[in-house]
């Protein structure tokens, strides 16, 4: 399969085309260490300097570092060479005493505290707090983010009931004028394509999980729904938030923790079936989700400028379709997946 970054891939049936790969703004954040103003900088040039016009943030990625680091290298940028995509669902206001205010899980975040509304009025603040901190005048598309977390960080109730009452209208809304041009949906587990996803219309999902090189449960259920109504679906976490890009060891992550010595034992497995027919696995890791025909993109994220070189790279290089073959006569991959051709 040849892949290539001036690709374009429509989200659903909206306006929006996306290229098969973009970049995630999350480490930028600081979702494990602190990534200071330069290399940021520098890894968002590496990533532009590479052909990716495809980015996406969040107001929760390090309570609102991320927008602003992505913001500061977009704005010189030409407004019609790129696409831009962020969240709504948290806003932020000043914590009662900065000194001592937790900024769990974003240590490297800003000391801002925060506020889930998924309210018609909730949405539209993040969406103008996210304007100001990208310091642009408009996004391609806004995500609800979330809502299985929000269900565990609210005492009064599902938030999902506040987005299906009102939220929506306020996200139907900028779409009808013209200031996004589709609505998704951030989601973390394989059955919130079904759960989650079907209580509002969307246009596309963005899904870290569910389906990757390590885990296709998603195939028959979720994404089969996302194919029957024309929902178009990112995979925000192509590495499994890192085993598959860093191959096993003591400090391998899996789903945002430590993997454990089931995922290690099979991601040795897939790098034995890679080592025979010289395929990287980082390579395979990102072109194998890019064949299912719900996918439009994927997202792998950096910290480094050659993180993302590393990955321009992994997305073009070449795969033997017989390497697909063996990982499904392995067992390792679904008998069922589609895989590229």
């Amino acid at each position: 399969m040849s892949i290539k970054l001036t690709d374009r891939h429509r989200v659903g049936s909206t306006a929006l085309e996306l290229p098969p790969m973009g970049f995630g703004a999350a480490h930028l954040g600081g979702m494990y260490h602190r990534v200071s103003g330069e290399t940021a900088h520098a890894t968002l040039k590496a990533a532009w300097d590479g052909g990716v016009r495809y980015f996406d943030s969040a107001p929760f990625y390090g309570r609102g570092l991320s927008e602003h680091r992505v913001g500061d290298f977009l704005i010189d940028q030409p407004r019609a060479e790129f696409l831009l995509t962020t969240k709504v669902g948290r806003y932020f206001r000043r914590p009662a005493d900065p000194k001592t205010f937790d900024r769990t899980p974003w240590g490297g975040g800003l000391n801002m505290e925060i506020v889930w509304d998924y309210s018609y009025d909730g949405v539209m603040r993040s969406y103008e707090q996210s304007l100001l901190r990208l310091g642009l005048d408009s996004v391609d598309a806004l995500l609800i983010h979330d809502p299985e977390a929000s269900l565990g960080s609210n005492p009064d109730g599902p938030r999902m009931e506040d987005m299906v009452r009102s939220g929506i209208k306020a996200l139907e809304e900028l779409k009808a004028s013209g200031q996004i041009k589709a609505i998704g949906m951030g989601l973390n587990a394989a059955p919130s394509l079904l759960t989650f996803a079907s209580q509002v219309p969307l246009d596309f999902s963005i899904v870290a999980m569910p389906y990757t090189l390590l885990d296709q449960s998603a195939l028959g259920t979720g994404l089969k729904r996302c194919l029957e109504h024309n929902i178009s679906v990112i995979i925000g976490a192509p590495y499994a938030s890192g085993i598959l890009a860093t191959g096993p060891g003591p400090n391998a992550r899996y789903g945002y923790g430590i993997a454990s010595d089931e995922v290690q034992d099979k991601v040795r497995r897939i790098q034995a079936v890679c080592l025979t027919h010289g395929v990287s696995l980082q390579a395979a890791a990102l072109q194998f989700p890019l064949a299912h025909p719900a996918v439009v993109s994927v997202i792998p994220g950096g910290a480094r400028p050659e993180e993302v070189t590393s990955n321009i790279g992994y997305l073009q290089e070449a795969i033997p379709a017989g390497f697909w073959g063996d990982l499904k006569a392995a067992g390792l991959i679904d008998a069922g997946a589609p895989v590229p051709v």
